[in-house]
Parts: structure tokens; C-alpha cells; sequence
């Protein structure tokens, strides 16, 4: 029997949620609610899905098995516990939420409800991440010894007038990190390991009427000892690719989006050929550098069938409640360490207090 799929929140995001569930096998959009009646009725017209005129109303259909949550980032606790208090598996954008205390009262909502949640990283599910991750399994780097994520990104003022909640701490967050790097956030320290410490500086420098950053910078160090740089900005015309580094005492590798542009390891093996050929053809485009919507859908579908899979057989998805808390914590590091000039050491015992930041707000609009 196929899962049944609700979405909610019907804004941009939620159309590459419809294609991603369309193409997972045992999945079905059923069902889509937004407090924009006309943004669920476009997404219903264009899938033939059923819009619904309430949140309750939707989590009361019995055929809707699975949400996915495509509000704006500091909305999503509500439809969440919602959704996991109706018996929903949950399926949540990025971030989990934008503080460590609403990210755990999804984690422990679910939890009590029994439901699976899941976080979305698309790119943990893109060939060269699973590559990369395996070859550091596999101890090719030898001793790891720096980590970095690169994220110069551009984002025009147009973006951040587009919607009230973009660029403001009560919705979206935080700015460059926590909506746009956060993705690179995850990727490395899932191949990196536990972050122990950062030391930060972030700025506004080139855009109006948003209260958070465009521009940040933070120097990290891992629970090996090895240690990297954060960059991230909305600032940068005219954008380029998402750049992950990883280094090591035997080998090297640096991806560009979904292409690796560096594979050098001091012991060859027969596969390092078959990379440096595909080097040869790198394809990535733009992704999201200079446009939100200019990307595509299948990290998405990977996941979201790593999560009906999950499901199927009663296991813990591959991106948890706890795996999207541990970039939230990260980025919250960062921001207090900007904000105090000192160094911040993790893991964080409680949401830091942000001066320009308030918390508590909650709507089901769409991202």
C-alpha cells in the first residue's frame, strides 16, 4: 500500500516536495493545506491532490500517513507536534527548527506520538557526498585535519522583500546561515564529525530591511582536533557553487555542488579513475547560487524514499530529529560567538540569548 503524502505549507518549496513524492515508489500526494487558501488550491490544481480548508481537517483524513512541513523555519514546531499528536510521520525542511528548545519538542513529540521524524538534507543523498563520506570511513584522508564549507552565494533585494518572514530572526532565523548554508553546515560535520568549537564574525552589508546577516565567517574545530571555515553570504554577485574541502595527512577532495573537482590520495585505487574521468564532465549548474528555485528535486526524492523505506520496516531514518538539530546547534554557536567576540564551545547546554533575537512565534504560512 502506498504511504499517503500531506504537505504542508504551499509555498515554493512545496512544489519540489510534490515532484520528489511523485517520484518515490510507495509514496502518494493525497492531501495539501496552507493558511493562503489560494497557494493550496494552486499546488491541489497542478497535482490533483485534495486542498484543505484547515490543518485539522487535513490531519484527520485517514489517508494522509505522512506530512511534510514547508513553512516558514520558525514555524514549524506547530504543524509539527500537530501532525505527530494526529499519529503523521513527519518530514520537515531545513532547519528543524531555529531554536534548540523548539527542535526538541518535535524530536519529543514524536517520539511520544511513536511516529518516524526526518529532517530535510538532500544533499547527504547526492552520489559524490556518499562517495566522499565513504572514503573517509574507509580512512583514505588518514588523519583529518581541515574541513570546510564555502557558501558565496547571491540573493537580490527582491528575495527578501518577496515575504514578510524572509530575512527576520522571529521566522527565518538568522540569515545566510541558517536558511542558505545550513545545508553545507550539515554535509560537514556529517563527514567531518562533531563540532567542539567556533569562533565567529557575521555582518549586514548589502542588503535593507532584514535584521539579519548576509555575510558570516567562523573558524571551527572538530571533536578530532582537526579544524576548518565556515563561509557564508547572500552578497556575493553573482554567485557560485557550494564548495565542500576536505583534507587530510593522506589525501584530499573538494566538491563543487555535486561534482568533485579534486580527488588526490596518496594511495590509488582502481575507482580514483572512474571520479577523474567524470571530473573530466562536471555537469553541476548553478544549483541555488544566484536562484532559490534553480534546483532540483532528487536529493529530495532519495530521501524522502529513505524515509518510506524507514517507515516499512520500523528503523530510524537516515537524517533524524537529532542529525537537523545538530547543524540548528552549530549555527546558533556561530551566532553567539559573533555577537560576543569569544569563542563558543559546543556541545550548547541551552538556546544562547541573542540580543536582536526573539523566539515564540508561530504561523503555518509556506517558505
Amino acid at each position: 500500500m502506498a504511504l499517503g503524502f500531506g504537505i504542508i505549507g504551499c509555498g515554493m518549496i512545496s512544489n519540489f516536495h510534490a515532484r520528489a513524492i511523485a517520484d518515490t515508489p510507495g509514496a502518494k500526494l493525497v492531501a495539501c493545506f496552507d493558511q493562503v487558501p489560494a497557494a493550496a488550491e494552486r499546488l491541489a490544481g497542478a497535482t490533483g491532490c485534495r486542498a484543505y480548508p484547515t490543518l485539522d481537517a487535513m490531519l484527520a483524513d485517514p489517508a494522509v500517513h505522512v506530512v511534510t512541513v514547508g513553512t516558514p523555519s520558525g514555524a514549524h514546531l506547530e504543524p509539527a507536534v500537530a501532525a505527530a499528536k494526529a499519529g503523521k510521520h513527519v518530514i520537515v525542511e531545513k532547519p528543524l527548527e531555529i531554536t534548540l528548545k523548539r527542535c526538541d519538542r518535535i524530536i519529543d513529540a514524536c517520539a511520544k506520538a511513536g511516529v518516524t521524524l526526518s529532517t530535510i538534507f538532500p544533499s547527504r543523498f547526492h552520489d559524490t557526498s556518499v562517495t566522499l563520506k565513504r572514503a573517509i570511513d574507509q580512512g583514505r584522508f588518514g588523519r583529518l585535519t581541515v574541513g570546510d564549507a564555502y557558501v558565496k552565494w547571491y540573493r537580490t533585494q527582491a528575495y527578501y522583500d518577496s515575504g514578510a518572514w524572509r530575512g527576520t530572526w522571529e521566522l527565518d532565523g538568522g540569515g545566510a546561515l541558517m536558511n542558505q548554508a545550513i545545508h553545507s553546515v550539515d554535509l560537514l560535520t556529517w563527514l567531518m564529525g562533531p563540532v567542539v568549537e567556533v569562533r565567529a564574525q557575521t555582518g549586514l552589508l548589502a542588503h535593507e530591511r532584514i535584521a539579519v546577516e548576509d555575510v558570516a565567517m567562523a573558524v571551527v574545530r572538530f571533536a578530532s582536533g582537526a579544524m576548518g571555515v565556515i563561509e557564508a553570504s547572500t552578497a556575493i554577485y553573482p554567485g557560485y557553487l557550494k564548495r565542500i574541502e576536505i583534507h587530510g595527512t593522506a589525501g584530499s577532495a573538494v566538491m563543487e555542488e555535486e561534482d568533485f573537482v579534486k580527488w588526490d590520495f596518496a594511495k590509488k585505487k582502481p575507482q580514483d579513475e572512474v571520479i577523474h574521468a567524470k571530473m573530466a564532465e562536471k555537469k553541476s549548474g548553478g544549483g541555488g547560487a544566484a536562484d532559490p528555485a534553480a534546483i532540483g528535486h532528487h536529493g529530495h526524492a532519495r530521501q524522502f524514499r529513505d524515509v518510506v523505506h524507514a517507515i516499512k520496516k520500523g528503523r530510524s531514518p537516515l537524517v533524524d530529529g537529532a542529525e537537523g538539530r545538530r547543524s540548528v546547534e552549530i549555527i546558533l554557536a556561530i551566532y553567539k560567538s559573533a555577537e560576543t567576540g569569544t569563542a563558543v564551545k559546543l556541545p550548547l547546554r541551552a538556546d544562547p540569548v541573542l540580543k536582536a533575537r526573539k523566539v515564540g512565534v508561530g504561523r503555518t504560512g509556506s517558505r
